[in-house]
């Protein structure tokens, strides 16, 4: 390939303009971009039934898309899919593993499915079931494998074609929060070794925890796309909130902080100011407190997570059907003087 070619030719990744679909009445997809640099993870979120598996679905080649264009590494959707299904991988929320093989049976039929030779097959099947820690339990039924385990099994099946980008359609749907955690490690090991992710999911932490950026879909269509910062910034509702002993206490803060009737909780004895969370507001808050002579029993931050995020991009919480796994809603210190 000559210089001029090699300069013309697409970059890896995935780029992805007008994108629409619709099935009967139904339009899933209304003309979504999407930019997703090589060798980074990208997340897609959205309510169930936004679009999030379709566009998986389009952008892996096993539908086509009724308008748009896109390119994934470096392969047109249209004239390139033969190209594009050499170098992607596909791992959905249910594990496509055979049961009634052993894990190693089921590596070395990807093996012969890539048309690798018994040796190359034997090796690669080798080299992945170690790094997935999968060795001891190389001759045992996949049929016998938690959840976990059949996940990690099917994410090693995908690579054995050595794929240099892969989509995750909700890869850790259903795991325990160890395996989830496990999950992360194989996928952040994976784009270390420059492998492009592309994940959906519906687990908002796993998103903030794991992708460089994030597209959040709605009906069909990107409301939001940035880095998990850029899109908490995005959305309003940072506070301190200070707690009192007493109504006194209360009283004299809040006519310090020059706080009306809507910032106090009387029955809890809290105030609530809009901040943005940073030490500068911080300190000034407690500048203030010490120079009217106030003391706080305890103050708690609070900065917009990607549920926050979520559920004001999306819609109401009616329709919000996302899961999250259990953690700290809050970024919260307890101050207690």
């Amino acid at each position: 390939m000559s210089a001029a070619t090699a300069q013309k030719a697409p970059p890896r990744g995935i780029s992805a303009e007008g994108l629409r679909k619709s099935y009967g009445d139904k339009r899933v997809l209304d003309g979504i971009d999407l930019h997703v640099q090589a060798g980074t993870i990208f997340a897609l979120l959205g309510p169930n039934g936004a679009g999030k598996t379709t566009t998986v679905q389009i952008l892996s080649t096993l539908v086509s898309a009724d308008g748009g264009e896109a390119t994934v590494e470096g392969h047109s959707l249209r004239r390139g899919a033969d190209a594009i299904r050499a170098r992607i991988g596909v791992t959905g929320q249910f594990a496509a593993v055979d049961g009634l093989l052993t894990a190693e049976e089921n590596m070395l039929l990807m093996a012969d499915l890539h048309h690798l030779d018994r040796a190359e097959g034997r090796r690669r099947t080798a080299d992945l079931l170690r790094q997935f820690e999968l060795t001891e339990v190389a001759g045992t039924m996949a049929s016998t494998f938690s959840g976990g385990m059949g996940r990690k099994l099917d994410l090693a099946m995908t690579l054995v074609g050595n794929p240099s980008l892969i989509f995750l359609d909700e890869p850790t749907t259903g795991l325990d929060p160890r395996s989830r955690r496990t999950m992360w490690h194989l996928i952040q090991q994976l784009t270390a070794q420059g492998v492009t992710i592309f994940l959906t999911t519906q687990y908002l932490e796993e998103a903030d925890r794991l992708a460089d950026r994030i597209a959040v879909l709605d009906q069909g269509r990107i409301v939001a796309e940035g880095t998990a910062d850029e899109l908490k910034r995005r959305i309003p509702g940072g506070h301190i909130r200070l707690r009192f002993s007493d109504v006194p206490g209360l009283d004299a803060a809040a006519r310090r902080l020059g706080l009306g009737p809507g910032a106090r909780d009387e029955e809890r004895l809290t105030l609530q100011i809009p901040s943005d969370g940073g030490i500068p507001a911080l300190r000034s808050v407690l500048d203030l407190l010490e120079s009217a002579g106030v003391e706080a029993d305890a103050l708690t931050v609070h900065t917009p997570d990607l549920d926050d995020v979520f559920l004001a991009l999306t819609g109401d919480g009616s329709r919000h059907q996302a899961s999250t796994v259990p953690g700290p809603a809050d970024t919260a210190q307890e101050a207690r003087r």
